[in-house]
């Protein structure tokens, strides 16, 4: 565009005057300004052809920026729904994990309050068990006593009611023990359990 400056393009249909006398315009003149025109369409031409070319790149610069864009927000939406995801799947976690100490708690609060009540039927056995002997032995005195009283015929027969009587009785007596005692071990077996699963819990959240 430089060889355009201080060219008129008056100058090429306008003559030179001088003297007040129209000049007809030299060939070698009008031949050099159409070559500064050429010169000047060209540097036009070639302006054209960059701003075209900068222009072409910026907007494929831009197109790209777009798609960028448009991937990242994909990628961050994606990534507030896995985010959001798990923070629920924490939530319920930790939920779960109050919910199972809860549960532990009250287990072993009952497990512990059936252990008190088996220990309270175990000494209310033994006192029964031993109110029992003292009376079964003051019967026994007493029918020992009844020889006196009853005929020897009939006292063997007295003697061996009794004794079938604390057979029976100590026969009920183990079967309670029995009872009792397969009772405390499905407590304790219960217990066992109880903890078998709060560990399992525990190593499946961790």
């Amino acid at each position: 565009m430089s060889n355009l400056e201080g060219f008129n393009i008056e100058d090429m249909v306008q003559p030179p005057r001088g003297g007040g006398e129209m000049q007809e315009p030299k060939v070698e003149q009008l031949m050099g300004k159409l070559r500064r025109l050429k010169q000047g369409k060209r540097a036009l031409e070639e302006e054209v052809e960059k701003l075209k070319s900068v222009s072409d790149l910026l907007q494929k610069e831009l197109e790209n920026l777009h798609t960028e864009a448009f991937k990242l927000e994909a990628i961050h939406k994606e990534k507030e729904e896995v985010c959001s995801k798990l923070q629920f799947q924490c939530e319920e976690s930790e939920q779960d994990t109050a919910r199972q100490l809860w549960l532990n708690k009250k287990s072993e609060e009952l497990l512990e309050q059936y252990r008190y009540e088996i220990q309270e039927l175990k000494l209310k056995h033994r006192k029964q068990r031993m109110k029992f002997e003292n009376q079964l032995d003051q019967l026994i005195e007493q029918h020992k006593n009844l020889l006196y009283v009853f005929t020897p015929e009939r006292l063997p027969d007295e003697l061996e009611g009794a004794q079938n009587t604390k057979s029976q009785l100590l026969a009920a007596e183990k079967l309670k023990l029995a009872q009792l005692h397969n009772l405390d071990e499905a407590l304790e077996e219960m217990k066992n359990q109880k903890q078998s699963e709060a560990v399992t819990a525990e190593t499946q959240e961790e």
